[in-house]
């Protein structure tokens, strides 16, 4: 199986070079991977003590960053390599200071992560939530350095889990440690022979909770909302604009603002967005230090502010919960204690599962259904409060992940 799963990594070698031609995602996911080593030796040195954090994505990446900065106050003296798999984490934050190199993860053939582990030489490994890479793995447990998967999140679904899964159930053996997310997490690996393994929550807990100790003003916001009811509809897709739209076009409730910043922040999409709005609408780009308090509606078309414009929120409504795989951050809402609407389709999104049933998260699969609960959370102050306690109350329970796992890594360094 390990010579098979060889093969198809070198046939997918080759197929990403072919596509990247046509394809600018995977272009910058080949031509990155041909920086790495000079990365790295502008950064790092055979002298010098390694701890390398592996992501896939910028959300493992976000979901890992309290782990990495508890680790770099704990450890000064030694040298943090960020790496990532996903274009879309790399091109973000390559250039993040946390870190003393950020670098995309080679190719998993054997000899690629033979040259990169040894380039690396750490004395310590962290993956983040589910990034299995058996080659890598192979060499980490071959070189008997210890390696932590962390904020793991297991579904029987997996292969780990099936009778076809034995070669990565075998990848397993060279984690020295697992901290898992959820109990059923712990019991499915108990269930394939793995033990060692520690209930720890996730991290990304820990990030969000660190949202509320720093400065979240932003000045359109106050000026635009002037204390009345804010709506904010963070990370939205066109299947959630349309009920959304509706919403705000047929009700006349005049004290309530609404803000939507939307996933797709291209021109042609956000003038198509204005367009559709019948009340007095802004764009973020349009304020100049203009007043807006007296627009009904903005529109952020812009990208790295959503987090502190929830601050200014009564209601969230998150996007992506009307396509298999997509929705957005709840805990980013949740921290500041605002009841959140999403759509129907949430199953594998842990934090939204749990506040769903909580009650803490609404959701709407239709029109009447998103008009009903947004009109409730804006009409019944009762409701609204319970809601709103529910989700603050859950991220408050559930930090501290990070702090495990940094005590762990002292019986390890």
């Amino acid at each position: 199986m390990h010579l098979l799963y060889n093969i198809v990594v070198h046939i997918a070698a080759i197929l990403v070079k072919i596509i990247a031609n046509f394809s600018p995602k995977i272009k910058l996911f080949v031509q990155g991977r041909k920086d790495i080593y000079t990365r790295l030796n502008k950064s790092i040195s055979k002298n010098n003590n390694v701890i390398w954090i592996h992501t896939a994505s910028l959300g493992e990446y976000e979901q890992g960053l309290p782990v990495i900065e508890k680790v770099k106050a704990e450890y000064p003296d030694y040298k943090i390599v960020v790496s990532f798999f996903s274009p879309s984490g790399y091109e973000v934050k390559k250039n993040d200071p946390i870190a003393d190199a950020i670098v995309y993860l080679p190719l998993d053939t054997l000899k690629n992560a033979k040259k990169f582990i040894q380039t690396l030489n750490p004395k310590l490994a962290i993956f983040v939530k589910y990034e299995i890479w058996p080659n890598h793995l192979k060499i980490l447990k071959e070189k008997q350095i210890p390696t932590l998967l962390v904020s793991a999140f297991f579904k029987k679904e997996q292969s780990f889990f099936k009778w076809y899964g034995g070669f990565m159930r075998n990848s397993l053996t060279a984690f020295t440690h697992f901290f898992v997310q959820d109990t059923n997490s712990k019991e499915l690996l108990k269930s394939i022979g793995y033990t060692n393994c520690t209930i720890g929550g996730d991290t990304r807990f820990d990030r969000v909770s660190e949202i509320l100790e720093r400065d979240n003003t932003l000045d359109f916001m106050s000026n635009f909302t002037k204390g009345k009811t804010c709506v904010v509809a963070g990370s939205t897709w066109p299947q959630g604009h349309l009920f959304l739209l509706d919403f705000i076009n047929k009700n006349s409730l005049q004290n309530t603002k609404f803000v939507i910043a939307p996933h797709n922040i291209k021109p042609t999409q956000i003038q198509e967005l204005k367009k559709s709005i019948t009340k007095k609408v802004v764009l973020f780009s349009e304020i100049n230090n203009r007043d807006i308090s007296s627009f009904d509606v903005l529109i952020i078309d812009t990208i790295g502010i959503l987090t502190k414009v929830y601050s200014y929120a009564n209601i969230a409504y998150v996007g992506g919960g009307f396509t298999k795989g997509g929705l957005h951050n709840t805990l980013e809402p949740a921290v500041f204690g605002v009841p959140i609407l999403i759509g129907p389709i949430y199953k594998g999104f842990k934090e939204a599962e749990d506040l769903v049933q909580l009650k803490g998260v609404l959701t709407a699969a239709n029109k009447e259904e998103f008009t009903e609960k947004l009109n409730q959370l804006l009409t019944q102050n009762t409701f609204y409060q319970t809601t709103a306690e529910i989700n603050k109350s859950y991220v408050a329970k559930n930090i501290g992940a990070s702090i495990q796992i940094t005590t762990y890594i002292r019986t390890l360094l």
